[in-house]
């Protein structure tokens, strides 16, 4: 595809995420769920570790079933510290725990998916760089997003962090205008 993002390459992963993935708005709280919590464990670390290792995530992770990570305890950490397929980070595996409770809550207060979106005023948000120069690392919105998630009990999801998550999912429709998937993501709307 000719005049992808710039990030988009060389490796076949990446080009396959950006093509079929990224960007493109994420309604499924489930899927929301195991996004944030991959840009999670991406923090410190580049976004094609992350990709090469999803699948071990999602065995290391029960398919990112909150229901039963939530219950997980000491003996489920020392697990995945040990863990190759995932990062064996201690305070990110003890965090996903607290993520599943956190989840758990706002999914039956009022859907998840619905939460998080209601940042964005249920739509996403269209914006027009034309390099990546212009792209923010985060905005008032990922800001406030990370707040009312830590507000929650979330861990590992700065504002920086907010906002990949944002972008991933989304939220936000940041492919470059010269990209192909900038109007394709945009018509899904």
């Amino acid at each position: 595809m000719d005049g992808r993002c710039d990030w988009a390459g060389p490796d076949q992963i990446y080009l396959d995420y950006h093509d079929t993935e990224w960007g493109v708005p994420e309604k499924d709280s489930r899927a929301l769920w195991e996004l944030l919590c991959l840009e999670g464990f991406q923090a410190g670390l580049s976004w094609i570790t992350i990709l090469k290792r999803r699948d071990g995530f999602r065995d290391a992770f029960q398919g990112f079933d909150p229901s039963v990570i939530a219950l997980w305890g000491p003996q489920d950490i020392e697990r995945l510290v040990l863990d190759t397929r995932i990062i064996r980070h201690r305070g990110k595996v003890e965090a996903m725990i607290g993520n599943a409770r956190a989840f758990q809550r706002i999914e039956a207060q009022e859907g998840f998916a619905q939460w998080i979106w209601a940042h964005v005023g249920g739509a996403p948000v269209q914006n027009r760089f034309a390099s990546m120069s212009e792209v923010p690392a985060q905005t008032d919105i990922s800001v406030r997003l990370s707040k009312n998630l830590k507000k929650e009990g979330f861990k590992f999801c700065g504002p920086t962090i907010a906002y990949a998550f944002m972008q991933a999912a989304g939220l936000v429709n940041d492919h470059l205008t010269g990209c192909p998937r900038h109007s394709e993501v945009t018509r899904r709307v």
